[in-house]
This record gives structure tokens, C-alpha cells and sequence, in this order.
């Protein structure tokens, strides 16, 4: 299992959102595979950064069993990943650590790379670096520099709310991650789950990867 990549790198889960393709289930709390789907995400992400947050709006104390600060939306209305974004970059500056880059996560992307801060900073931390899958970039899987908190701050109060778009503008880099091999299926490592079906597929998925034996054995 890969290490921390640098004490200057801290992490967020963003799970800001509505969920409404869940139902207004949140979906971070969602069961897959006997845990919540969040404490998936955080097993692959926590011992890639030097400290991590969650990033959830409304009552905390949801995500009290996990032990880590909760940190809400800097705005009302629930703006939106960019807006947790700048949640974690003010978090990152405030904090004891000497922080220069914050990494993020989807808190509905059970199957990240084990290696993808590592990967991110292998940059050297030029502007926004974002994971791209199968020539998709995933603007929310990123490193970002903690300087850029100023210039995202106000392109949120000028209404900006699409996360592609604006990393764009800022100038990204883009690091190619491979397909997951799970049951003999190429799998992308940034599989969101946003319906009940994902959900589904995700749990089939999570059990072959944990189970990689009984898998061989239902092919054969």
C-alpha cells in the first residue's frame, strides 16, 4: 500500500451534494458491502495524504463515527463541489501542518487509485492537476495548489458553479490512471455512484475485489 506522499499535502472527501439522484438518500451513508460507502473511499484515500476532512453541510454529527473534522460549504444553498473546494483550501491554511496542496475525492467513488496523490503531485504540484480515466478528466479527483483559494473565492461570488470549466480557465494538467481489473472486468477507478443501480453495480464490484478467489471460482 502506497505511503504518504508529503506532510505538505492534506486531503478532503467532498460530500456536499443532494444526493438527488439517490433519492435524497445521502449517499455517502449509503451501505456497500457492510460499510458505509465513505469509510470505502476514506480506507483508499487516508493514508495517502498527511491529515483528512469531510466536506458535508447540515448536522455534523452524521459522520461522528469516523473520527474526522467535518467542515460545511463557505456559502448557502449547497453551491456545488467547487464550493467544497474552497472549504478545504481554507480548512488546509488554517490547520497546524504546513499544507501547501490540498487533494480531493468524491465521497460516491468507492474504487480510487491507491496511488493517485502520489501520482498528482508527481507534477510537482504545477496549478490544478486532475485525474483523467479513459480520456475523461475528473476535476474532483485534483491536487490544488492552496494559493489559488483567493481566485476560486471570488469566482464563486461572481456565480460559477461548474468545476470543469473553471479549472480549465485556471490552467489544469491531467494524469491518465488505468482501468481496475476487477472479475475480469476493466473497471474505471472513478465509478460514481449516483443511482440505485451504481449502487448495485458497485456492491457486485466490491465483493469481487474483496473476495478475488470466490471471483475466479464463479468464472471458472
Amino acid at each position: 500500500m502506497n505511503r504518504v506522499v508529503s506532510t505538505e499535502i492534506v486531503g478532503v472527501v467532498l460530500a456536499g451534494g443532494r444526493s438527488q439522484r439517490m433519492g435524497g438518500r445521502e449517499k455517502a451513508l449509503l451501505d456497500l458491502a457492510g460499510r458505509p460507502m465513505l469509510a470505502h473511499v476514506i480506507a483508499r484515500f487516508a493514508h495517502q495524504v498527511s491529515d483528512i476532512a469531510i466536506n458535508a453541510n447540515g448536522d455534523p454529527a452524521r459522520f461522528s463515527a469516523f473520527g474526522l473534522p467535518v467542515i460545511a460549504d463557505p456559502m448557502p444553498d449547497y453551491p456545488g463541489p467547487l464550493a467544497g473546494v474552497l472549504a478545504g483550501l481554507r480548512w488546509a491554511a488554517a490547520g497546524p501542518a504546513r499544507a501547501t496542496h490540498l487533494a480531493t475525492v468524491s465521497s460516491d467513488t468507492p474504487f480510487i487509485p491507491l496511488d493517485l496523490v502520489s501520482r498528482l503531485a508527481g507534477e510537482g504540484g504545477r496549478g490544478i492537476v486532475v485525474a483523467q480515466s479513459g480520456g475523461r478528466p475528473h476535476p474532483v479527483a485534483a491536487l490544488w495548489p492552496l494559493g489559488i483559494a483567493s481566485d476560486l473565492e471570488r469566482a464563486l461570488a461572481t456565480g460559477e458553479r461548474r468545476v470543469q470549466r473553471w479549472v480549465e480557465i485556471q490552467g489544469m494538467s491531467t494524469i491518465d490512471f488505468a482501468p481496475l481489473q476487477i472479475w475480469g472486468r476493466a473497471v474505471d477507478p472513478f465509478l460514481n455512484v449516483n443511482t440505485p443501480a451504481d449502487l448495485a453495480e458497485a456492491e457486485k464490484l466490491m465483493q469481487h475485489l474483496k473476495c478475488p478467489e470466490k471471483s475466479r471460482e464463479a468464472r471458472s
